[in-house]
């Protein structure tokens, strides 16, 4: 399973996911051998999801996807038809959403460097994960652009910079930098690299191109191999904070990391942007994605009808 989600290069959180719902169905049939398991096995577990466990439909789709992938890329056996399988009902969502007052009080009860991940999720639609996974080389301050390698999907996309966040950009830009010639002197081994880079270019881990936007606190000892390498700002530490900037500022709604993404999105779509200019900010593969935010706004639809010529 891990093999063959690498060489997808999946996420490693697909990777966790995607082997704990195998190991519970490893579990719901006591062990059973993994060849011998068929569809009607998937089928029940499935059923006992909705049934027995009572999960939501996203978990029980999350089930399946892993299942399915289990069964055709480890085991070399096609699915088959898993028809007359008990689901929970898909139940409609909408996205909660700040008012740019509600953000702004968040944001003055943070921190940095967290204030600027809650700027940078809002201002640039980003997911959490993206954020903190910033490198040196993905801001061009010359044009303007920030470039977001590796998405969701390993999809890049570009999005503007906002204007008024440049100052706290560049003031953290030289923060990395003194760290960068800090974690030189001490002949630390580089920031953690992703697939074959290192192998290519070996020097990159230390280039200050690669280095993290956000960089971690400590350096990051491997006992393996006695190295210590710099990671990115736990992505733990970005909610713990969120969490109590919310609490402090009394706003009652539950309010995560991506809450800032679903702002960005509704807060476009309400000065009338292009639903398809919003999926491209996002990186959204589906414009039917993008729609769920139609439901965030209110309806501003002109009531009586005119001819594109009258505009």
């Amino acid at each position: 399973m891990t093999n063959e989600i690498k060489i997808r290069h999946y996420s490693q959180k697909t990777l966790k996911s995607y082997t704990n719902w195998v190991y519970k169905l490893k579990s719901y049939t006591r062990l059973q051998d993994p060849q011998a398991l068929s569809t009607s096995d998937v089928k029940s577990f499935l059923t006992s999801l909705a049934v027995e466990k009572n999960m939501s439909a996203s978990s029980q789709n999350l089930a399946f996807n892993a299942l399915l992938f289990f069964f055709r890329h480890v085991l070399g056996q096609e699915f088959g038809p898993i028809d007359g399988v008990v689901r929970a009902k898909q139940k409609p969502y909408i996205p909660v959403v700040l008012t740019r007052e509600e953000i702004d009080k968040v944001i003055q009860h943070l921190t940095s460097p967290f204030d600027l991940v809650v700027q940078l999720l809002y201002g640039c639609g980003l997911r959490l994960f993206e954020c903190l996974g910033l490198r040196v080389n993905a801001f061009n301050f010359d044009f303007g652009v920030l470039t977001i390698h590796d998405g969701k999907g390993k999809k890049d996309r570009t999005v503007p910079l906002p204007h008024m966040l440049l100052p706290e950009l560049n003031k953290q830009l030289e923060k990395v930098k003194a760290l960068h010639a800090k974690d030189l002197e001490a002949r630390y081994d580089g920031v953690f690299m992703f697939d074959n880079m290192e192998n290519k270019y070996p020097n990159s881990p230390r280039e200050f191109v690669w280095q993290w936007f956000f960089p971690a606190t400590y350096l990051t000892h491997i006992p393996e191999t006695g190295q210590r390498r710099r990671y990115h700002l736990h992505e733990s530490q970005v909610q713990k904070a969120i969490r109590h900037a919310v609490q402090k500022a009394q706003i009652p709604k539950r309010v995560s990391s991506h809450t800032f993404r679903h702002s960005f999105a509704s807060h476009l779509l309400q000065a009338n942007y292009d639903i398809r200019t919003i999926q491209e900010l996002l990186g959204h593969s589906d414009v039917r994605t993008t729609m769920i935010y139609t439901h965030t706004i209110k309806s501003q639809t002109q009531k009586e009808a005119k001819s594109p010529l009258d505009f």
